[in-house]
């Protein structure tokens, strides 16, 4: 079998070339701040993880690794030449901005891969902090602190240690996981699952892919997932209105059998199953139970189309 002309140059052409592949050359910059207590830390870049751990001063201690995508020094140079990379301190608030300004073209040289510098942060701060942070692609880890936490990722999971305060996080990509708060969370994502540990307020976790479970929450829950089942245990009464809902999973509910409270719980993929005592509102059905719990009280509403649901007392 003969090969066409052109096949058979291009194929020559690969041959005779050597194949650029991705190279990475690091560069690594330091910054320390001194501050106090309560600050804020803020984060920005357009490429590559971001770690946050407390430490045992009053300093904030930044430690960049720059990845670039170059195969030598020179190159590595050049690509630098566009990262804006700035460091300020206002009072006791330090932030870090990292953002490629070069034109996007692609070349042999960094196929495949923008910006071609990523900027991965590693950040030591007082254990009393907030913290800030955005990236356009990677991980983000905050350990245990107290303070506000707030984090957004296109490209990575998010994982928190022990909050002594409130936790907002999104990601487009990723699982989130919270070892403990005692405050209010509110997580997002698009692609993974969600795990709370214990929770003293409120919870509203949402997920395009993956399941949710909460090992244990004081306040509300709004938990939505449309890819995976959900398990939730109350530590105590309910204290509000909550709402949760399945799309493709099944749906268990640990409550405190002395709760107060009415219950709506449906499904379109399984049955309904209860170990605790429900004073019955309109037909009883297999797949559907509505009703009254004790005293009755704050509405604990649980829907799914794709398993069975599960109340259990805690």
């Amino acid at each position: 079998m003969k090969l066409p002309l052109v096949l058979l140059i291009g194929f020559g052409w690969l041959l005779a070339t050597p194949l650029v592949v991705d190279a990475k050359i690091e560069r690594t910059v330091d910054k320390t701040f001194t501050v106090q207590p309560g600050g804020t830390l803020r984060i920005e870049t357009n490429g590559g993880g971001i770690r946050v751990e407390p430490g045992t001063g009053s300093a904030v201690a930044i430690h960049v690794t720059e990845r670039i995508n170059a195969s030598t020094d020179a190159e590595a140079d050049e690509v630098l030449k566009h990262l804006v990379l700035t460091f300020e301190q206002q009072g006791n608030d330090v932030s870090a901005v990292a953002k490629y300004e070069g034109e996007h073209v692609s070349s042999w040289f960094h196929w495949g891969s923008w910006p071609p510098v990523q900027c991965e942060f590693k950040v030591t701060v007082p254990a009393t902090y907030n913290v800030d942070l955005h990236t356009s692609g990677g991980g983000i880890t905050v350990g245990n602190l107290t303070g506000r936490v707030e984090t957004r990722t296109s490209g990575g999971g998010l994982e928190f240690g022990r909050i002594t305060g409130t936790v907002e996080g999104h990601t487009s990509g990723g699982g989130i996981r919270l070892e403990a708060c005692t405050g209010d969370v509110k997580l997002g994502t698009s692609g993974g699952g969600i795990h709370l540990g214990p929770v003293t307020g409120n919870a509203d976790v949402h997920t395009s892919g993956g399941p949710i479970s909460i090992t244990e929450i004081a306040g509300t829950v709004q938990a939505h997932t449309s890819g995976g089942g959900i398990d939730v245990a109350f530590s105590g009464p309910l204290r509000g209105d909550c709402d949760i809902s399945s799309s493709g999973g099944g749906i268990r509910v640990k409550v405190d059998p002395k709760s107060d409270f009415d219950l709506d719980a449906r499904t379109s993929g399984g049955g309904v199953h209860t170990s605790l005592p429900v004073t019955v509102q309109g037909e009883v059905g297999h797949d559907k139970l509505v009703g009254r719990v004790n005293a009755g009280g704050h509405l604990l509403k649980i829907h799914t189309s794709g398993g069975g649901i599960h109340i259990e007392a805690n």
